[in-house]
């Protein structure tokens, strides 16, 4: 089981993210919820482009990941659910679920202090909303994210399995979440009941700051209900909202070099928590 989850782990990630983006890119150009201003040639090969080196950056730095990590805590017996013997079911179902908050309050971090906003809206720098926004993060805020990761499941004693179920089912849901598609408003508050859905985390991307500081949650929408970030609906109205942020609305900031060297360029204090006021 451990040699073969080190073996086919990329292969099943790849996999899954080649047919989610696949289905999402087919349902935005079927169904698209919003026209958009710049298209796909203006943004998708940076966008693309950040997710290959992400990728390769990845592996290089961290050649197990944390599907590695959770292998060598079951070794040495490391964290919480070794400690406590916990059957099988329970820790790989509590794992994802512990995992899924600590990716909500790292991302309420990334946007409560300005140097980690700083890495994080390049993220929220793209002036559309689709499928490829889901993938489109700065390199250092990837491998800071993942040295978190790897923390959190050690701490844990995350099982191995859980970790790939936790891995591919963000990498599915960012993807879903971000898509430019369309759910009738019925469907909507069904499906946001229960996982965050493309209305719900648009508003996150609102170039209004009391509106980016919402609806963090990738997974399910529980956290932000829970601790009061929850944001119904955008004040202007999905058709009628600005994406993105202020300091980076010349479409040349879509340029990669561009997007990399964001964390290093202007103002961070207009968006990061407790200076959304500041911009109404």
């Amino acid at each position: 089981m451990t040699e073969a989850l080190i073996h086919y782990e990329p292969a099943i990630r790849l996999s899954a993210f080649i047919s989610v983006f696949a289905a999402m890119a087919l349902w935005e150009m079927l169904a698209p919820r919003r026209l958009q201003a710049v298209g796909r040639l203006g943004r998708w090969p940076s966008n693309l482009a950040i997710v290959a080196l992400n990728t390769l950056l990845v592996r290089f730095v961290f050649p197990a990941a944390a599907v590695g990590m959770a292998l060598l805590a079951e070794a040495h017996g490391w964290g919480l659910f070794h400690a406590l013997k916990a059957p099988a079911w329970l820790a790989i179902t509590a794992s994802v679920i512990f995992l899924d908050l600590a990716i909500y309050l790292q991302h309420v971090l990334l946007h409560a202090v300005p140097a980690l906003w700083r890495l994080h809206r390049m993220h929220h720098a793209d002036i559309e909303f689709d499928v490829t926004t889901g993938a489109r993060f700065h390199p250092i805020e990837i491998l800071l994210s993942m040295v978190i990761k790897l923390g959190i499941v050690a701490a844990l004693g995350a099982p191995a399995v859980a970790v790939l179920i936790f891995e591919v089912l963000l990498n599915a849901t960012s993807m879903f979440n971000h898509g430019n598609v369309r759910l009738s408003e019925r469907l909507d508050g069904v499906l946001r009941k229960i996982v965050v859905t493309p209305d719900m985390h648009r508003v996150h991307h609102s170039v209004v700051p009391r509106e980016t500081n919402s609806n963090f949650g990738f997974n399910v929408p529980w956290w932000d209900r829970l601790f009061g970030t929850y944001r119904a609906q955008p004040a202007a109205g999905h058709q009628e909202m600005t994406i993105g942020i202020a300091q980076f609305r010349d479409p040349r900031e879509l340029r990669l070099d561009r997007m990399l060297l964001q964390p290093f360029r202007d103002d961070a204090r207009l968006y990061p928590l407790g200076q959304r006021e500041n911009a109404g």
